[in-house]
């Protein structure tokens, strides 16, 4: 039995080609032919089953069949703020893995001590999709450019909101704890630090601004660590 291949199409259900890319992928590497079916996610929460009906290397025609809706498997949305690391392979990989577990939305926030400047958000948004269809997610998570640290804290008032850092004279508590006290439908952002953390004048300002103060346990974490970390157990309290 032929394996049924995954494509993400925006908007799948108005219209009948596949993506450029998508179109080259199913003729040339996957060699795919009138007649295969396949299945499309949208970004939004659909399956469709189609049946492709013309392929070539530049366009790839469809008929669907059925449209198959999905429930996201977490209630509420995960979004996780983060400084990208100096090594950007990092933070590539963080996006995959969190893909893959789960999640609503990433941003990536420009620090006191962030030793990163620029991403590729571009570059990103093709991980996530990638990781999308490899995970068979009909759900797409949003890719944000960079924000101002301030910024951020100012404009992201609603749901619950955690910063996670190491300075012991600022009081913190648990992450999974905190979760796992709120409704389910509450949506989570958490905020994760540069490379050398937050500055502590940047806690302070979060705090003050609503954000809780936690931690994710009694050991040091990579930044991209961290922010899987944070992804999954958000996850979990969730479900």
């Amino acid at each position: 039995m032929k394996e049924v291949r995954y494509f993400y199409v925006p908007s799948a259900s108005t219209i009948a080609d596949l993506p450029q890319e998508e179109s080259l992928h199913a003729a040339k590497v996957l060699r795919l032919s009138a007649g295969d079916e396949v299945m499309l996610m949208d970004g939004e929460g659909f399956y469709y089953r189609a049946e492709l009906t013309l392929v070539t290397p530049k366009r790839c025609l469809y008929r669907i069949l059925e449209s198959i809706p999905e429930e996201k498997a977490w209630r509420g949305r995960i979004h996780l703020a983060i400084a990208p690391t100096k090594n950007i392979d990092r933070m590539e990989w963080l996006t995959e893995k969190a893909t893959e577990i789960g999640w609503d939305e990433l941003t990536f926030l420009h620090c006191r001590f962030s030793e990163r400047r620029q991403v590729r958000t571009d570059r990103i948004k093709k991980i996530v999709v990638s990781a999308v269809k490899q995970s068979h997610k009909s759900f797409l998570p949003v890719v944000n450019e960079m924000t101002d640290f301030q910024k951020f804290i100012i404009t992201h008032s609603s749901g619950a909101r955690f910063i996670c850092h190491c300075y012991e004279e600022v009081q913190r508590s648990d992450l999974f704890s905190e979760v796992s006290k709120l409704s389910p439908e509450e949506d989570v952002t958490v905020l994760v630090g540069p490379e050398g953390d937050f500055s502590i004048d940047e806690v302070r300002l979060a705090v003050s601004a609503g954000f809780q103060s936690v931690t994710l346990g009694n050991f040091r974490l990579r930044t991209e660590t961290a922010g899987l970390m944070s992804v999954t157990i958000a996850q979990i309290a969730k479900r």
